[in-house]
């Protein structure tokens, strides 16, 4: 049977544990969405340490689901089925358009310079002799998610800007195509299968290593790619880093007990963090809604 996790019912006893509730509330488990990006098994170990800590916090069973796209995820928040998940810009917009009181921003990894922002990185292999976006007119160009922000988004409005052209196939490009996420992006680049992709990375140390954190940091790391056989072709502007949300529906106690958790995670354990932020960070830190209010905008006017 699941254990249960009931909060003190009066302020004193509240105060005494630390508790941030004086209501008496309940939740029978506690359930972490993962972005697409890379294969499910990769997810589920790189998030399996943020899982068990959260388990012996709350002390009720703790599950990590892997959805297959990017969708998965925001319709588990929207639909209650998920409490928490760190998503993308994009992502929080659609959730935010589809009903505003789904879920709470609350923090959001920075960089080893304080700042939250990243890029969309366009890259192709090195031996395809592929060094621009003019050198991929006709050619076929892979994004990861409709609901990506660095994946497809600001792609799609940054690279027609570039090209004076659209990202409709055919006309610039030979083909445009989705291949599922971040990693899966990378592999097809690494095979062939696509002639140039883009994926996201904080923007900031060495290009050999994948940059300090981010999807080519990861693949770099696992050994799905090394960086020197590939090259980048585009950057984008910087891109607000994604939040990480909880449903406003959890009990105030609990979403403040995570908060507290994930705030600390860094100093705690910098392996556990750094699996979780896919790379080199300084932590997660408090963030608003205001931060994506741009973003918010940039969707709504795109019609999604």
């Amino acid at each position: 049977m699941l254990k249960k996790l009931l909060v003190a019912t009066t302020a004193v006893a509240a105060l005494a544990a630390g508790s941030f509730s004086v209501a008496a509330q309940e939740i029978s488990e506690f359930r972490i969405g993962i972005l697409g990006g890379e294969n499910a098994q990769d997810r589920l170990a790189s998030n399996e340490c943020v899982r068990a800590y959260i388990e012996d916090l709350l002390g009720v069973e703790t599950k990590l689901f892997t959805p297959a796209d990017y969708d998965g995820v925001i319709q588990g928040l929207l639909g209650g089925t998920i409490d928490m998940a760190w998503l993308g810009a994009s992502g929080y917009a659609k959730t935010y358009l589809t009903d505003p009181e789904a879920v709470d921003v609350v923090l959001v990894k920075t960089n080893l310079d304080g700042s939250f922002a990243y890029h969309s990185i366009g890259f192709a292999r090195k031996d395809s002799g592929i060094t621009s976006l003019e050198d991929m007119q006709g050619k076929t160009f892979g994004f990861g998610d409709p609901n990506s922000t660095s994946g497809y988004l600001i792609p799609s409005i940054e690279i027609p800007a570039a090209t004076g052209s659209t990202m409709e196939p055919g006309e610039y490009f030979g083909d445009v195509v989705f291949t599922g996420g971040h990693e899966q992006t990378i592999v097809a680049v690494k095979n062939g299968d696509i002639d140039a992709g883009v994926t996201w990375a904080d923007g900031q140390g060495a290009w050999e290593d994948g940059y300090n954190s981010g999807a080519l940091r990861k693949a770099s790391d696992s050994g799905i790619i090394d960086m020197n056989d590939i090259v980048e072709i585009w950057k984008s502007k910087p891109i607000p880093e994604g939040p990480i949300v909880l449903r406003r529906a959890l009990p105030d106690d609990v979403k403040a007990e995570v908060v507290s958790f994930l705030e600390g995670l860094h100093a705690q354990d910098e392996q556990c963090a750094y699996n979780m932020a896919a790379g080199e960070t300084a932590g997660f830190r408090p963030i608003t809604h205001d931060a994506y209010e741009t973003i918010i905008e940039v969707r709504k006017a795109k019609g999604e």
